[in-house]
């Protein structure tokens, strides 16, 4: 429920009660003597989503350019012509909890923080990720989407768009483009140090750890993240429901991205570098598009007809640049996707033949272990597998065999069966170790 608190400008007392007692709705309407511009000062409790409407309705009588008007949250209206009221203007889906368009407006441009208080947030939780995704622990890379200020920028831009303010739009997208940047470059600049001061194992390889190694590779599936983080973000603030949970989401699809793509900058793994950083920018991009869709679905856009027009070009114009940067970015995910598939596919398929070989030929042999080679490195490494043309050169089987029946043919065994699930020329190496009581 909602309080307003309308300030009626000098010849408008009339047209303002006609309009207020037309719709059915109890008023307090006090006379004001601090000045000749004002008649008085109108309390008109409303449902929530009778605020709009009635707004609309004011706007069009000139209160709001003549004077203004204060929303207050109410707790408890006791009126059985309130509950006819709310009753009229109920319906059974979003319209019935969303706030106000002008209640909208004001909430996007409220989370916005200050650009040093921005910056400096900004920073902090992308420091504080970054140590978490070193350390390996969830726990403190949720608390570093705890206090990313992220949800107001993210917002903005599709707020600015559906209700027709450059402003709020413009400055949404700037402080989005410089949040990112900040927290790739303070992220690199603390893995550096870390790195360099030897605070972490000198020997550390960052593509081993979990959290980090699933930024390197982003899927498709993690699309999934930045779009319900953008619906979710939209619902919550359009029908005035708490949005901190939902900006931890939204950091979630943002923070560490960016940080692990920090990480692999400053271990010199560009391949990894891309792909966190194309996870971070195609995540910023979904959030927006999947906001400015669901607002423009839950209804939000000027009433008047030319500004209408003009903010339903906006939104195609956005959506259209949204979802056109969205799909070049999501074509590298695919492209990522579709690599990592290929080589777990071949990976496992390798793993069978080789254990149909030796279960077949040579039932006293024990497997130890099969490594991939990727072309020319030396090592298999999961951050490579962002490089989407590379293909495993090499597959090293290590097997345990009872000492003097080490069979060196088992390498041209293994070869052609192997090979049948390559799309290209894989060779086959076997490292015997003897083991003893066979």
């Amino acid at each position: 429920m909602r309080l307003l608190q309308v300030l009626v400008p000098a010849g408008k007392r009339e047209a303002v009660e006609d309009l207020l007692t037309e719709e059915g709705i109890d008023f307090v309407l006090t006379d004001e003597t601090s000045t000749r511009e004002v008649d008085g000062v109108a309390y008109v409790p409303l449902p929530k989503n009778a605020v709009e409407p009635i707004l609309d309705r004011l706007d069009d009588l000139g209160v709001e350019r003549e004077s203004y008007t204060v929303v207050l949250s109410a707790e408890t209206v006791e009126s059985d012509r309130f509950d006819d009221l709310r009753e009229r203007f109920s319906s059974d889906d979003i319209d019935e909890e969303r706030i106000s368009r002008q209640e909208l407006q004001a909430e996007a441009t409220g989370l916005t923080p200050s650009f040093d208080v921005y910056v400096t947030m900004t920073v902090i939780s992308a420091v504080v990720a970054t140590a978490g995704l070193l350390l390996d622990s969830p726990a403190v890379v949720v608390g570093s989407m705890v206090i990313a200020p992220l949800i107001g920028p993210a917002l903005a831009a599709s707020v600015g768009t559906v209700v027709n303010d450059d402003h709020l739009f413009w400055k949404g997208l700037k402080y989005q483009a410089i949040g990112v940047f900040l927290a790739i470059g303070s992220a690199a600049v603390f893995a550096w140090v870390v790195r360099t001061l030897h605070i972490i194992p000198p020997g550390l390889d960052p593509a081993a750890i979990t959290e980090i190694s699933e930024r390197f590779t982003p899927g498709l599936l993690l699309l999934a993240v930045a779009l319900g983080a953008g619906v979710a973000g939209v619902i919550s603030i359009s029908t005035g429901i708490s949005v901190a949970l939902v900006g931890v989401m939204i950091a979630a699809a943002l923070i560490p991205p960016a940080a692990a793509a920090g990480i692999a900058i400053a271990w010199g793994l560009p391949l990894a570098a891309a792909g966190a950083t194309v996870l971070t920018l195609v995540n910023v991009i979904s959030v927006n598009l999947a906001g400015l869709l669901t607002l423009w679905y839950a209804g939000y856009r000027p009433t008047g007809l030319i500004e209408a027009d003009v903010a339903r070009g906006k939104f195609r114009r956005n959506v259209a640049a949204f979802a056109v940067a969205a799909l070049v970015c999501s074509a590298f995910l695919g492209g990522v996707t579709y690599t990592s598939y290929q080589l777990s596919a071949f990976e496992a398929d390798a793993q069978a033949e080789v254990n149909d070989v030796l279960d077949e030929e040579y039932g006293s042999y024990t497997l130890i272990d099969v490594d991939y080679v990727l072309d020319d490195e030396a090592e298999f490494q999961q951050a490579d597998r962002v490089a989407m043309t590379r293909q495993v050169d090499t597959v090293v089987v290590t097997v345990g065999v009872p000492p003097g029946e080490a069979d060196p043919d088992l390498a041209e065994v293994l070869q052609p069966r192997i090979n049948q699930h390559a799309e290209g020329e894989v060779s086959v190496q076997v490292q015997f170790v003897e083991t003893a009581g066979q």
